[in-house]
Formats: structure tokens, C-alpha cells, sequence
């Protein structure tokens, strides 16, 4: 997802560039669908302390205690039949009820050839010499440049860079085995996976289509088995990567012994827009070429060898209210140019979708500690009426490590304000929008890389990925780190340049 678009675009918008104020209002019936979530899919989480207590119960028993216990049982046929019932009904009950653990083998980020850099000034005299569009425009394309937090090393795919743009369908196809099979090839190199192993493939890319599919594109290319159970998700969003992924989760829960691919990525080459109105042009300045492929398993021997663990997806959608529906969307402009259209009210509709995501979310990470200080606060506000200040839980206490999609600077700059983040917190997003720009569902991929080739992912670490696209839509994803990640022994698109970084973005004031 983009930043909403600026003030030249929409006159009178200063309040809607930044998020709604979190303390404002929380709704209670988001705090018990978390609660419900946690009850729902947590019934494993209070079995394991009852079997556990029993177990420690009878790790006490001396040696006389354990014959004295058969003594009595062997003499009562209908206390042995009750207690092995018993010990059958909670096995059954906790077996079928834990969840099967979803692993993160391994991820790969497409990092495209150095011919493909485009700075910002190479962008802008792109702009200039198309000569589609007005010199105001070109000039309001410069401010947004200046301002939108990329750097000048971002990638645009050859049909949109060169003179004249040569914008086709099989451009766009070269584009999209490039970002694909690059992140592949990385993936299956790291992982020594055969392609034949995998059984769930799931590709999203929101504005690129074609037929045959994506899906079938890699289907093709690496001829994977002819009973694969393949997904082609269009028009999600910069979210579509943990919807991605939260679909995979779903599949492995149903399939034993299986490895599921999950590629995330947005096409450029089909999606530049080449005319003047300004709410489509914002997202031209920003996103740019890249893609990510992420290796999933629910096999047990693959603990070992997996870097984390899915703990959580929780996925909001505000769908139902049209001015979240239509806060994004693709459309034709008056002169009949197709474009993605920024509505003003962005920047609320993703506040309110992301509000809700984390009032759902706060039950089932944080500590019971912030969620009793919560709870408190809500109470007294909702129903003792309470003149108080609402309870902002601390989400730093559930998390070490925080991916924020890297939709633009104005959304990361608000969020480190609401969500109470520091910048060391907010590097990895900040950074990845600098050197890579918005790379949509993707970028919670770079983000993380960006963190493991910090050295910064240590074992039993916690990391939270957040997204927010056209829908519109909110989701997270919560994983564990199940080793510590050391960055010499990875490959990453940040390896011969992490020394480099962070680099310190000036702030610029906004366009009036």
C-alpha cells in the first residue's frame, strides 16, 4: 500500500496524512474476537499445564507410593476403567486440538541486475522525455521523490526506463520470471530442496494476471509434480504476502509431510501510469521492481533446520464498508489511462484497519501483565464511565524485531509514533524502503533479511510482520526464531552492502 497522496493533490488533507489517534477509541467487540481467537485455536494451551501437572504429580511418587497406587486399581476393575478413560479422552483431546506446527525453512529476496537502478533523478528525466505528462506534474513527481523516503539505488524494470517506455505483455512476462525464478533459484539453493518435493504453491501479485497464471508459470519452469495444489491470488494488495501465508498455514494444517512454496511479488512493466492525474501518479514515485519466495513445512524433521516458526495470523478485512472498498483502486483517469487511484481517506481507513488488527492481536502476544493494565482501562472507560486516559498495551514487550510493510514514509512515521517504536525498531522498514522503495507484499521479506544480516535475529526472538492493501486490508503474522541466524552464512540481497546502512534520510517538509 501507498502513502496517501500529498497536499497539492488534496487541498485542506493535512489531518488526513496522518493515522487516527489509537487513543481515541477501541472497540470492545475487536478485544473479545481476540479473546475468542485465543480460546478458539488455544485450547492446547490449557491442556498442556493440566497433563504437565500430572506428570510432575507423579514424577513424586516413591517407588512403594506407585505399588501401593497398583495395588488399589488391580482390586478395582471400575477405577482402572475410569482412569484409562480419562487418560485416553484428554490424549485424544490434546493431540486433536494443538495445532500442527507451521516452520519457515527458508526465504530468498530477488535483488534485480545493477543495469536496472534507477535514481531519482534518472526517474524524473524518464518522466520528462516521455513527454505525457505536464512540466507541473513532473515537477510535483520531484517533490514526492524528495519526500518519499527512497533512495537512489530502487530498480525499474528496462520497459519502463527506456526511452520511449515500451509497456507490453511480454515485457511484462520477462519481468515476472525474472523476480520469480531469481527467488527461486536462491531458494531452492539454500534449502537443497528438490522442486518435485513441493506440494502447495501459492503466488500472489496484485496487478499482473496473465494467462496461464504465474503459478503456472513456475509449474512449467520447474515441472513440479502434476498433483500440486497451486494458488494464483490477484488484486490483494501490499497485503497479500501473510494472506499468502496464512493460507499456506491452512493448507499444511490438512496436509501431513508437506512443503508449501509461497511467492510474493508486484509486476511494474503492465502498471505505470502515464497520465496526469495526480492520486494515480503518487504510485509511480514509489513502488518499484522486486520479489520474495518463501519456503514453508510442517514436517518435524525439518525443525532442525528451519529458521522459525508461525505462531500466529491474524487477518482483518474492512471490505464491508465502501470507503475502505474504495480507497484504492484501480481505474481509468478522464483521458481513459489506467492508473491505482489514492483516495484522501486512506490514511483513516488504515488506521482503522490496523487498530482493529492489533486490538485482536493484543490477547493472544502480550504479556498478561499489558493486558490486565488494558482490560482495567477498558473497563472503567466502557462501563463505569471513567473519565480516563485509554491503555496503549506496549507491544515492545511481546516483540523484539517489528516488519512494517514499507508503503512510504508517511505511514512509517506515523506508525513509530502510535505504536511507541524506537529507531532501531523501525530501521529494517526504513531502510527497506530506501534501498529497495515498496516493493508491496514483498517488503515484510526484505525487512526481515535486512535484520538477519544485521546479526540481529537471535533464538527464541519474536518478530512481528504487519501489511495494510487495497480491500482493505490488515494482517499480521507473529513467528519465533527457532536458532539464532548468523549473517555469514546467509545469502541476502543486503550481504555486500550491509555494512552501509542505516543511512540517515533527511526529513523533508510536506509539498504545499
Amino acid at each position: 500500500m501507498a502513502e496517501a497522496k500529498p497536499d497539492a493533490a488534496l487541498p485542506n488533507s493535512s489531518s488526513r496524512r496522518r493515522l487516527p489517534d489509537f487513543k481515541q477509541s477501541i472497540k470492545l467487540k475487536y478485544v473479545k474476537l481476540g479473546y475468542h481467537h485465543l480460546i478458539t485455536h488455544g485450547m492446547y494451551l490449557f491442556l498442556t499445564p493440566l497433563i504437565g501437572i500430572i506428570a510432575a504429580q507423579i514424577s513424586t511418587f516413591s517407588p512403594q507410593d506407585l505399588q501401593h497406587l497398583w495395588n488399589h486399581l488391580r482390586f478395582n476393575l471400575i477405577s482402572v476403567i475410569l482412569c484409562s478413560a480419562l487418560i485416553v479422552f484428554l490424549s485424544t483431546l490434546y493431540f486433536l486440538s494443538r495445532p500442527k506446527p507451521v516452520y519457515l525453512v527458508n526465504f530468498a529476496c530477488y535483488k534485480p541486475e545493477e543495469t536496472l537502478k534507477c535514481s531519482r533523478q534518472t526517474f524524473i528525466d524518464c518522466s520528462r522525455s516521455r513527454g505525457t505528462f505536464t512540466e507541473e506534474n513532473v515537477d510535483f513527481q520531484r517533490k514526492i521523490m524528495e519526500r518519499s523516503g527512497l533512495g537512489e539505488s530502487t530498480y525499474l524494470p528496462e520497459a519502463v526506463t527506456r526511452v520511449p517506455p515500451n509497456p507490453t505483455m511480454a515485457g511484462a512476462r520477462k519481468e515476472a520470471e525474472a523476480v520469480m525464478f531469481g527467488a527461486l533459484d536462491e531458494l531452492f539453493a539454500k534449502t537443497n530442496l528438490k522442486p518435485k518435493d513441493v506440494g502447495i504453491l501459492i503466488v500472489n501479485c496484485s496487478l499482473f494476471n496473465p494467462t496461464p497464471s504465474l503459478s503456472a508459470m513456475i509449474v512449467n519452469h520447474y515441472r513440479l509434480r502434476g498433483n500440486i495444489l497451486s494458488f494464483n491470488l490477484g488484486g490483494m494488495g501490499c497485503s497479500a504476502g501473510l494472506v499468502s501465508i496464512d493460507l499456506a498455514k491452512q493448507l499444511l494444517q490438512s496436509n501431513p509431510n508437506s512443503y508449501a512454496l509461497v511467492v510474493s511479488m508486484e509486476n511494474i512493466t503492465l502498471n505505470w501510469y502515464f497520465g496526469n492525474n495526480r492520486s494515480m501518479l503518487v504510485s509511480n514515485c514509489l513502488f518499484r521492481m522486486g520479489g520474495a519466495a518463501i519456503l514453508l513445512s510442517n514436517r518435524r524433521p525439518d525443525r532442525r533446520r528451519s529458521k522459525y516458526q508461525l505462531i500466529h495470523t491474524v487477518r482483518t478485512h474492512k471490505g464491508a464498508d465502501d470507503k475502505c472498498y474504495t480507497c484504492v483502486t484501480q481505474e481509468e483517469d478522464a483521458d481513459g489511462k489506467i492508473g491505482v487511484s489514492l483516495s484522501k481517506d486512506l490514511m483513516a481507513v488504515a488506521g482503522d484497519a490496523l487498530k482493529t488488527n492489533i486490538t485482536t492481536l493484543g490477547p493472544l502476544v502480550l504479556p498478561m501483565s499489558e493486558q490486565l493494565l488494558f482490560f482495567a482501562t477498558l473497563v472503567g472507560r466502557k462501563l463505569l464511565k471513567m473519565k480516563i486516559k485509554p491503555y496503549i498495551p506496549d507491544f515492545k514487550l511481546a516483540f523484539e524485531h517489528f516488519c512494517i510493510h514499507a508503503g512510504g514514509r508517511g505511514v512509517l512515521d506515523e506508525l513509530e509514533k502510535h505504536l511507541q517504536l524506537s529507531e532501531w525498531h523501525m530501521e529494517p522498514s526504513r531502510m527497506t524502503l530506501y534501498r529497495f522503495g515498496n516493493t508491496s507484499s514483498s517488503s515484510l521479506w526484505y525487512e526481515l533479511a535486512y535484520s538477519e544480516a544485521k546479526g540481529r535475529i537471535l533464538k527464541r526472538d519474536r518478530i512481528w510482520q504487519i501489511a495494510f492493501g487495497s480491500g482493505f486490508k490488515c494482517n499480521s503474522a507473529v513467528w519465533k526464531a527457532l536458532k539464532t541466524v548468523k549473517p555469514e552464512e546467509e545469502k541476502s540481497p543486503w550481504l555486500d552492502e550491509i555494512e552501509n546502512f542505516p543511512v540517515t534520510v533527511p526529513r523533508v517538509a510536506s509539498i504545499k
